[in-house]
């Protein structure tokens, strides 16, 4: 059964970094592309960041342009997000997820563009 799980997590002053983590079991992940979301409290799930199939190509939210960096490891089946220059606002749980179609990037920044989420991982960022 395919399955992702998000790890690196935690607590973090503004101003500072993390690096998610999402590892990938049960599906040549390798296929497909991969998207990190967030859901804050009280607010809608928005999308962040997505990377190809191939990790050709990268795509990124304006909130977190130039501030976050999205890669994979196909031969580890895993997915990162480097998180730099933290802002409050970037306090969230963060999902990654698996596309829903083998060999295509279409949909990247929508929830509909995938079908195998992780638990979620939470970010909070103080001030």
């Amino acid at each position: 059964q395919a399955q992702l799980v998000e790890s690196g997590g935690g607590l973090m002053q503004a101003g500072g970094s993390l690096r998610l983590s999402c590892a990938a079991s049960g599906r040549t992940f390798s296929n497909y592309k991969m998207g990190w979301f967030r859901q804050a409290p009280g607010k809608e799930r928005e999308w962040v960041a997505a990377i190809s199939w191939s990790g050709g190509s990268t795509y990124y939210a304006d909130s977190v342009k130039g501030r976050f960096t999205i890669s994979r490891d196909n031969a580890k089946n895993t997915v990162y997000l480097q998180m730099n220059s933290l802002k409050p606002e970037d306090t969230a749980i963060y999902y990654c997820a698996s596309g829903r179609t083998s060999y295509s990037n279409r949909y990247y920044d929508t929830g509909a563009g995938y079908d195998i989420w992780g638990q979620g991982t939470q970010v909070t960022v103080s001030k």
